[in-house]
């Protein structure tokens, strides 16, 4: 479970002082990643392209410390663990979502990946693991490609969230624009910087798990 933590007494003192009650707390960054070791992982192995992708991002999380607080309402809280969520299309043909519990291991975060997603096709129902972690939405639309998606800036939904569409080829390598959209309370531009480099490393050492 998480806990509440005073402002004051976290690194993010002042970016709660100054952002928590901004009209517009949600920060955007576009970033274009070489995917083509997740495809050559994903074909050869088997593995969707999703799963991997999605793997990735929890792995490049976990070793940014800002992502395990997160502003929710007036109350800072901060998680000891860490989840991604996903957008599922059920039996029904309409849309749940499914949060998939973070693992270092990539055979069991894919086998958490695709147990919970089932369960979610066949349900009908939302999967929603953000009692116990800090969930980072995500959403793919692979329809089309997409150079950048704008999310929410409500202040309700505080989460981190990442976009895309679906993935370029330019040369011999493959690309894919993803938006990532956080909070300024939780991170500052060179916290939210550092995870997509993280990113970009993790998908590229998959190749050699």
């Amino acid at each position: 479970m998480p806990k509440e933590i005073d402002p004051k007494d976290s690194s993010r003192a002042t970016a709660y002082k100054l952002w928590m009650k901004a009209p517009n707390p949600m920060v955007t960054f576009f970033k274009t990643l070489d995917v083509t070791n997740l495809l050559t992982v994903s074909r050869k192995k088997n593995l969707k392209f999703n799963m991997l992708l999605c793997f990735c991002i929890a792995k490049a999380a976990v070793g940014t410390e800002e992502f395990y607080t997160l502003p929710v309402g007036e109350k800072l809280l901060q998680y000891d663990t860490i989840a991604v969520s996903v957008i599922v299309s059920n039996k029904l043909g309409e849309i749940n979502y499914c949060d998939i519990p973070y693992a270092a291991d990539l055979d069991l975060f894919n086998h958490n990946y695709l147990e919970n997603t089932s369960w979610v096709i066949e349900n009908c129902d939302n999967k929603d693991l953000s009692d116990n972690n800090m969930v980072i939405g995500t959403s793919a639309v692979i329809e089309t490609e997409l150079d950048g998606v704008i999310g929410m800036n409500s202040g309700i939904f505080n989460n981190p969230f990442i976009s895309w569409g679906r993935y370029r080829k330019k040369d011999l390598r493959y690309e894919l624009p993803i938006s990532f959209q956080f909070h300024h309370t939780q991170m500052d531009g060179s916290h939210a910087g550092r995870f997509l480099e993280n990113l970009q490393n993790e998908i590229n050492k998959v190749l050699f798990r």
